[in-house]
């Protein structure tokens, strides 16, 4: 199983992933926050042309994660697998409607061979997942968007072979942040907003490690993280060097 990021951050999201079954290379698109045109140049400089991609999983209706998922999608015919509650409150237009594939948050579905799991986190948003992918062979897990650790989280999300975790800030920085009002600030910081670094690497310690392969920080906030804040907290779990610990970011994602 291979994947790399589109772009994360709060502009924009989008994950591929591929798993080769011996005869073909199945592609699905976690979100997309970018339009269709910048979503087919961040594709393309991925070597992913858009057309073979299988299906586009949304894991909730911010517009960083949503914005061009139904323009695509009607661009390429692809089914969209989204919660209910996440359909209700996103925008969809009435031609997308036949792609649309609904399904409730716990939910464990097959998407061309790959078994996805559909895992419920604290976000406020109306039905927010986040989503473990199957190929058989490894189990990749990614986890952005969530105000704090669940137990439901721990436990789907322990003894993965790859893991995408998101490391939205640092709190000093974002308390000392002048752009940001009190408000804001609260809703980031709270226990339906976004992983502070410390609260990812806590996390990340009680999920099993050991199998990891591959681990990637992302979701990182461009005015209230540092990329190496984010690698020394979570190589510090691993006690492995910071530069083991991948970024995907906003400007040129992860191949």
């Amino acid at each position: 199983m291979r994947f790399a990021s589109m772009g994360s951050g709060s502009e924009g999201n989008g994950l591929v992933i591929a798993s080769h079954d011996g005869l073909r290379e199945r592609r699905v698109l976690i979100d997309c926050g970018f339009g269709p045109r910048r979503a087919t140049e961040r594709l393309e400089a991925l070597g992913v042309p858009p057309e073979s991609l299988s299906a586009i999983l949304v894991t909730h209706e911010h517009s960083d994660h949503i914005g061009g998922v139904f323009k695509l999608a009607l661009r390429h015919d692809l089914p969209v697998f989204i919660t209910h509650g996440t359909l209700h409150a996103a925008r969809v237009p009435d031609e997308a409607r036949p792609l649309v594939r609904p399904l409730c948050a716990g939910d464990r579905f097959e998407v061309e061979g790959l078994q996805v799991h559909a895992v419920p986190v604290p976000h406020d948003a109306r039905e927010p997942v986040q989503f473990i992918i199957d190929d058989g062979r490894c189990r990749l897990g990614v986890l952005t968007d969530l105000g704090h650790a669940s137990p439901l989280v721990e436990r789907a999300f322990a003894g993965l072979d790859g893991l995408v975790l998101e490391c939205n800030h640092d709190p000093g920085l974002l308390a000392e942040n002048p752009r940001y009002p009190p408000h804001l600030k609260r809703r980031i910081g709270g226990p339906f907003g976004h992983l502070a670094n410390a609260a990812a690497a806590e996390l990340l310690a009680r999920l099993d490690p050991g199998r990891l392969k591959r681990l990637v920080a992302a979701h990182l906030s461009a005015h209230n993280n540092r990329p190496e804040l984010a690698r020394s907290a979570l190589a510090g779990v691993l006690n492995c060097r910071d530069d083991e610990v991948e970024v995907a970011d906003q400007a040129g994602g992860l191949a």
